[in-house]
This record gives C-alpha cells, sequence and structure tokens, in this order.
C-alpha cells in the first residue's frame, strides 16, 4: 500500500514526530551544557565579587585562584548573606545587593572596610538599563571608584550614604549617573536598603557577642 504523503494524517504525524525529535534534541543539549552554563554563571559572580574588592583584569583562572585566596568564607545573618573576605591583610565583607532600576532588576557587590562604615569598593550590574545613560552604573568603573571611601552611616548611626543629583556631603553622597535619575536613585534605594541593613546586623552582632564576653 503506497503512503499518501499529500494527506492530512500523513502531514499530521510527520509534523509530530519531527516536534518530539526537535524538544528531545534540544533537551539533551541543554542537559549537556547546562554543567558548562552554570560553572561560567559561577565564575561570573566570583569574578563579580573581587571586582567589589578592587581586584579586576583576571581570566577565568586566575580570578579562580584570587577568589580562593581571599574569599574566607560565605556567611548568613537574619537572612542576609555575605562573605568575609581578606585583602592584603585587611578583613572586608561583601554584601550582594538587589534593586529595581529603570527598566528591570539592578544588582551590586558591595565590599566594606573592617569598620563596617567605610565603602572598599563596589561593582554594579543590571537587566535592561538604557545603554549610555543607566547602563554606566557597570559601564563606567569611574563612576564605581566614586563609592570608594564613602560613609554608610554618619556619626550618630543614620543612614548617611546616598546617590543624589547635588553632592553635599562628600563623605558619604556620590553624584548620580547624568540622565539617569531614576537608576540612580534605584542605586541609592538598593544601598539604603540592602547594604545598610546588612551592616546593621553584623554591628548588632558583634556589640552582642562583645557584651557576653565581657
Amino acid at each position: 500500500m503506497k503512503l499518501n504523503t499529500n494527506s492530512n494524517a500523513y502531514i499530521i504525524i510527520y509534523s509530530t514526530v519531527l516536534v518530539v525529535i526537535v524538544a528531545f534534541l534540544l533537551a539533551f543539549v541543554f542537559q549537556a551544557l547546562k554543567p558548562m552554563q552554570d560553572a561560567n554563571v559561577a565564575l561570573d559572580q566570583k569574578k563579580q565579587i573581587l571586582y567589589s574588592l578592587n581586584i579586576r583584569g583576571l581570566d577565568g583562572q586566575e580570578a579562580e585562584a584570587k577568589y580562593a585566596e581571599v574569599v574566607k568564607s560565605e556567611e548568613q545573618i537574619d537572612g542576609i548573606a555575605y562573605y568575609v573576605c581578606e585583602v592584603d591583610g585587611q578583613r572586608k565583607y561583601v554584601f550582594p545587593l538587589k534593586g529595581m532600576g529603570l527598566w528591570g532588576g539592578i544588582s551590586a557587590f558591595a565590599s566594606v572596610d573592617d569598620d563596617l562604615n567605610t565603602i572598599y569598593g563596589i561593582y554594579f550590574n543590571h537587566e535592561s538599563e538604557t545603554a549610555g545613560l543607566g547602563a554606566e552604573i557597570k559601564d563606567s568603573q569611574a563612576w564605581q571608584e566614586k563609592f570608594q571611601g564613602k560613609k554608610i552611616l554618619n556619626d550618630n548611626g543614620d543612614v548617611a550614604i546616598a546617590v543624589v543629583k547635588k553632592v553635599e556631603n562628600a563623605a558619604s553622597e556620590v553624584d548620580c549617573v547624568t540622565g539617569a535619575t531614576l537608576t540612580s536613585n534605584g542605586v541609592s534605594d538598593m544601598l539604603r536598603d540592602g547594604l545598610v541593613k546588612g551592616v546593621k546586623l553584623i554591628q548588632q552582632s558583634a556589640s552582642e557577642t562583645k557584651a557576653e564576653e565581657e
């Protein structure tokens, strides 16, 4: 019996089999590549943490080795994750931060000196901010470097760090990205909500530990 390749039944069966085969192949390729993709994602995060510690320009193997050298532990306190690091013999704390920009999510890794009040370095990332404007939070290393040395809290323990249109307190304020007010506001909110909370929790925990020892 000759197969009628022009019949509707043949076309439906042929299309179904083809779709199943393609889906199977795509699933197989995805599973085969997933370990490599996961490794690349993990490496990218390690590099971002190193960037926040002002360590840049390393290739994959160098970044892996440097990360293992400087990152001593990953900790968590009241749901806030942070990394305890050591750079040139000095302790640093690195906090992962998340917020919202103009068009989507923004994120950062911020490193803080052992005084838990001075920003040592910071690296920003984004999902979909406008190139040349909001995207400058990631693309401009010079802008990221403006955060170095800024105070997170003032002498009264209140929030001081901020991204503003006009800097009035150079000790804790950074001027916003030109033409990207909403993205800059998102960065400021992210720092106030995430970084400040993490710093205060560790400060409180250290004070309680000290009181118990005394």
